[in-house]
């Protein structure tokens, strides 16, 4: 029978481990048996849950864990007690000082007694593994009220938005038409737009930014309950000033009152959320859904799937160990410049916050940390996940003061055509949105950065604001890639224009001459045969080159694990430049074994030093 569990044979096993190790069968000497049990059975389930331990449900309130399902709410929570304990008697004790009674398992290593919808479900005998087994998936399985209520109204959203779009669309039609304010406003912020953030931004870019701007605003304030943001913000500011022309009353209701409910499912449920960083995944999961109704085709483009924590921190460690490793330096130190060129939601920089010591925060912060985005909704987000994972820290807020709005594989300003002082003259000419996001712009191309990190576009359709038109070209930075990468190639058909490329040749023209880029991508330029000119390059610009290679190409083998449930394999590089290196740099390779589930993979990575 236990062949059929592994789960709970490994926990018996960890179980005894634990007590030998530690001469005691007390909760806090043998609760990770447990843990690790249920993570497990989390980590399996098809909801995509995760065990997050000792998470703050409210002031009073931490549970020994929380299950948090793919939208990052609460599924269920466990709570492990001594074994020496009665049980029933802190049962009490546990539910008197207010914690949940919807779904929740208290154990003692002896005991296991299963608590739904505020009564008693099940008892397990945890010497029974048949029992424990059951008990466990009949609280896996379980979903409470908050969570079906939004599943229910995501698919409504996904039925209603066709037609929200449509009337949204029509307003925005008739005001370029009739409405000479809408007109001018427009006419005024495409000017602005072009001149800072790309000079390929249309009026159709400026059409979608203003209705995703309309489309998520609700959202934010509902989330965060605050409106500073999007009073402060200079992008949001101009936005706001655009939609006031044409986007009001009656108009607006009859526009979008079809997610009203949508929009107050958000609101509870993001009440119920007290901790920030499951708020930030709670945020994440809203964007990645959204987009995928809005336009399914430019999330795929777009490669809108946030890169997981594990990936992150695992990244941002590297990142820090190599630095010390090559340069006898850290990523809290002065003089190291920091930037991620292709944010999104903004994961990396609120991991690196949480990274940093608390005494070189602020200076980080406002001095040597860096990003840009050209997508509006990740800005947005990005914007408020980064400023107030430094309000959880440090308990002040503070806009900040380094994100970009930017088309970064444009940006090449940093080469010396124009310098910061001239940049800054034209932006204060320009004036509102364009004085502040182009100072931003012109005071990063003064830096030398050192670090480069973060997750690029994947693949190679992405476009600029998601209007779901072709891939674009960068003559510029095409043309660096057809003069080195695919110049020495020897294959007779190369493919060298996808996304992550064109960030990898932007990045390597663009770090310092000590310095590190750091980057999850698609794992091609490893072994295929048309990639032979990029790795001749990439060895002759670093010295050295560390590649972890996570597998999960599912066209070639379909029983493979993919981190981020995608068809292409993806891999980690850490490309260190050295000055004064040899010619030829030295390749450091370490693979996951293909075989383990993405999950699995996960796990591992956040185990890795």
């Amino acid at each position: 029978m236990a062949e059929d569990y592994p789960h709970i044979s490994r926990y018996r096993e960890d179980l005894e481990r634990l007590i030998s190790a530690g001469g005691s069968d007390s909760e806090l000497s043998i609760r990770r048996a447990f843990e690790y049990c249920l993570d497990a059975y989390c980590r399996e389930h098809s909801d995509r849950l995760t065990l997050v331990s000792e998470l703050r449900t409210d002031a009073r309130v931490r549970p020994d864990g929380t299950v948090l399902d793919a939208m990052g709410l609460a599924r269920g929570y466990w709570e492990a007690k001594d074994s020496r304990d009665d049980l029933d008697a802190e049962i009490r004790n546990k539910f008197n000082s207010g914690y949940p009674r919807d779904n929740i398992i208290f154990e003692n290593s002896q005991m296991a007694t299963l608590f739904q919808n505020g009564g008693e479900v099940m008892r397990a005998d945890m010497a029974r593994t048949g029992e424990l087994h059951r008990l466990i998936r009949r609280f896996l399985d379980y979903e409470l009220p908050q969570s079906r209520e939004l599943r229910r109204v995501q698919r409504q959203f996904n039925t209603d938005l066709p037609y929200v779009l449509s009337n949204l669309r029509e307003a925005v039609d008739e005001a370029q038409a009739d409405n000479m304010r809408y007109q001018a406003a427009a006419a005024e912020f495409l000017d602005l737009c072009r001149k800072s953030i790309s000079p390929d931004v249309s009026d159709a870019d400026v059409r979608e930014m203003l209705l995703q701007h309309i489309l998520t605003k609700d959202i934010f304030l509902r989330v965060f309950a605050e409106d500073q943001f999007h009073h402060e913000n200079n992008i949001a500011v101009q936005l706001d000033a655009l939609e006031k022309t044409f986007f009001a009353g009656d108009t607006r209701r009859q526009a979008i009152d079809r997610l009203s409910e949508y929009y107050g499912v958000i609101h509870r449920a993001a009440a119920g959320i007290a901790d920030y960083p499951e708020k930030q995944r709670f945020l994440k999961a809203i964007y990645e859904n959204f987009y995928k109704a809005y336009n399914p085709a430019a999330a795929d483009r777009l490669g809108v799937v946030y890169t997981p924590n594990e990936v992150v921190d695992f990244i941002i460690r590297g990142t820090d160990w190599l630095l010390q490793r090559h340069f006898g330096k850290t990523l809290a130190d002065e003089g190291v410049q920091i930037l991620d060129p292709s944010t999104g939601t903004g994961t990396f920089i609120t991991n690196l916050i949480n990274h940093l010591p608390a005494e070189r925060l602020e200076y980080k912060y406002i001095n040597e940390i860096h990003a840009n985005e050209v997508a509006i909704l990740p800005y947005y987000i990005a914007n408020l996940n980064i400023a107030y994972t430094y309000r959880e820290i440090t308990e002040q807020y503070k806009e900040f003061p380094n994100l970009v709005f930017v088309d970064t594989l444009d940006n090449l300003d940093w080469e010396g055509a124009m310098g910061g002082a001239v940049q800054r003259q034209r932006a204060l000419e320009l004036g509102g949105m364009s004085a502040d996001n182009w100072v931003r712009l012109g005071l990063q191309n003064e830096k030398p950065i050192s670090v480069i990190i973060g997750n690029p576009p994947y693949n190679d359709g992405a476009t600029l604001w998601g209007d779901g038109g072709a891939n674009r070209e960068y003559h510029e930075i095409d043309k660096r890639i057809k003069d080195t990468y695919i110049a020495d190639s020897t294959a007779q058909r190369t493919h060298q224009y996808d996304m992550y490329k064109r960030f990898i040749r932007w990045a390597s023209d663009r770090l310092d001459d000590d310095g590190i880029i750091a980057f999850i991508t698609n794992r091609s330029y490893i072994d295929a045969r048309q990639d032979d000119g990029f790795r001749q390059h990439a060895l002759q610009e670093f010295g050295d080159l560390y590649i972890v290679d996570l597998g999960g190409d599912v066209r070639k083998n379909g029983k493979v694990g993919n981190i981020f449930g995608i068809m292409t394999g993806v891999a980690i590089g850490f490309f260190v430049r050295r000055a004064g290196a040899p010619e030829q740099g030295n390749i450091h390779y370490y693979a996951l074994e293909d075989e383990k589930s993405g999950s699995t993979k996960l796990a591992e990575l956040k185990s890795l030093d």
